[in-house]
């Protein structure tokens, strides 16, 4: 099974808690897992521990060129070791981080998976290529969606 991840990076402590745990119950029965994400920081970090805990593979798609600059220091070296252990990546051609690469990235993650999971608080994107336009796009190409959030906890 394909699973892949859209989230927001600023997760409130309550929401990564709830991810980690909705994330081994999801995984708890699947034979063979595939993960599916940009290893953006916060709940891509999350998601991609996750899918290599279980043993799953790791598929990455990385939005641009010079994607590592856009992480601090601790979330850069955690891609990097990340990426290090993904089993297939795709860069895609932009030539820096934008709002359309970003898009684009979305795209390519519902594109490439049987399921998407969002850690998602249900508010509208903050940008081009944000959690809700993923979500979007998916629901929109009929690919089903598990939204992840907890009631009543704001980002």
């Amino acid at each position: 099974m394909k699973i892949g991840f859209s989230g927001h990076q600023d997760l409130p402590t309550e929401a990564a808690i709830l991810l980690k745990q909705r994330l081994q119950t999801l995984f708890y029965d699947a034979k063979a897992i595939v993960g599916v994400c940009a290893l953006a920081e916060g709940g891509d970090h999350l998601f991609a521990r996750a899918v290599l805990e279980r043993s799953g593979e790791l598929e990455v798609v990385v939005p641009c060129q010079g994607y590592e600059t856009t992480f601090d220091e601790e979330s850069r070296l955690e891609y990097e070791r990340l990426l290090r252990q993904a089993t297939k990546m795709t860069t895609l051609d932009f030539s820096s981080p934008s709002e359309a690469a970003y898009m684009a990235a979305g795209k390519y993650i519902v594109e490439h998976c049987d399921v998407l999971v969002a850690a998602w608080d249900g508010r509208s994107a903050r940008g081009l290529g944000g959690t809700a336009d993923v979500v979007k796009y998916a629901e929109h190409v009929g690919v089903r969606v598990i939204v992840i959030w907890p009631e009543g906890v704001e980002r």
